[in-house]
């Protein structure tokens, strides 16, 4: 009698691994990695289309080359000097606030937990708009003041829903409360500008890719290279916590230091990017929980959801360029247009599950 062969794995399972050299385990999730390879290649693409379009076409094979510097000389400085800031603006934003929903939607344990919901991105708004209409900086450039007011944000956010220690429910309760008092800081200050102060700050707030420079990939990059591997090197943490605050403490993870640690990091995630395109609105809510359905993961993958968020907002711009012929549309305007589905959407979810409230 034959013995039957055993089922074989599926082809997109999850397979765990050790290596003797270095001393390394874990699961290889075969799903999670192709996700990445295939939103990072649609991003590539749309960062090398974003920069054919303008006043002076060029081909998509002649833009390949002038980022490596060859081809035509009048090519190459249209695209590194002319169009390639606001590419990697939009880049490097969409990673930024992908990575800091993902961040803040696991410590939440909540899908609705994103800078936009909590206040961050409008306490960040809130300072940039004052050193705008009120014309003093203290010597700070926008970005400093994006990180101060979105960290002060936070950090009152953070004490006023403490007891005994901070859950994420309460971080949501109160962060929209502190949401709401920003924006009414935030009209104050431009009704009390006059028509350029208000008319700068109000293209700002919209969330605007238009004539980024070197200056803002610059801080936004080196944010990145700081913040990101923090971030990231925190996963095994954010995944306990996803388990609850009891659980996680029973598996040796110390919660509130995490917490905060975790939320500091995401703040200024959110700030630098801020203060470096508005706040484009959506981003950081929708693009964890297209990465997480895409990925088939039990949280928002944070590597994956800033690579969904550079899709989106690169994408995002392209539409607000092109839709509307010899206009440019902020690029907030069609995020918010595509992502007010999904905060519906995910509305209607959480009232199915019975927490909607």
């Amino acid at each position: 009698m034959s013995v039957p062969a055993p089922p074989s794995p599926a082809v997109l399972g999850n397979r765990p691994f050790r290596l003797t050299v270095p001393p390394v385990s874990g699961v290889l999730r075969p799903r999670l990695l192709l996700t990445g390879v295939g939103v990072a290649l649609g991003a590539f693409l749309l960062f090398c289309w974003g920069l054919t379009i303008g006043d002076y076409p060029v081909a998509f094979t002649d833009v390949i080359r002038a980022l490596w510097g060859s081809g035509d000389a009048g090519t190459v400085i249209v695209v590194q000097d002319l169009r390639l800031p606001r590419a990697l603006v939009g880049l490097l934003v969409g990673i930024a606030f992908g990575v800091s929903g993902a961040v803040f939607q696991t410590m939440t344990r909540n899908p609705l937990a994103s800078p936009d919901m909590i206040g961050l991105t409008e306490g960040a708004g809130t300072a940039v708009v004052a050193a705008v209409v009120l014309g003093w900086t203290g010597g700070l450039g926008l970005s400093t003041l994006g990180l101060l007011g979105a960290l002060a944000t936070a950090l009152l956010v953070y004490a006023l829903a403490w007891k005994g220690g901070a859950t994420g429910y309460r971080i949501i309760l109160v962060g929209i409360g502190v949401s709401w008092i920003c924006s009414s800081a935030t009209n104050f200050l431009v009704a009390r500008g006059n028509r350029f102060e208000a008319e700068a700050a109000l293209g700002w707030l919209v969330g605007n890719l238009n004539g980024r420079t070197w200056n803002q990939v610059d801080s936004l990059a080196i944010a990145l290279a700081v913040l990101l591997p923090i971030t990231l090197g925190m996963g095994r943490w954010m995944r306990t916590l996803m388990l609850g605050d009891d659980v996680a403490a029973g598996l040796g993870t110390p919660v509130q230091p995490v917490r905060l640690a975790l939320l500091l990091a995401g703040v200024g995630l959110v700030a630098f990017g801020t203060a470096a395109a508005g706040p484009v609105a959506f981003v950081a809510l929708a693009c964890p929980q297209i990465a997480q359905r895409l990925a088939g993961t039990s949280s928002p993958p944070p590597l994956v959801s800033g690579l969904t968020g550079a899709l989106v907002v690169l994408g995002s711009d392209l539409l607000a360029r092109e839709a509307i012929p010899g206009t440019e549309l902020p690029v907030g305007i069609v995020t918010g247009a595509l992502g007010a589905p999904v905060l519906l959407w995910l509305l209607i979810r959480a009232n199915r599950a019975g927490s909607g409230g």
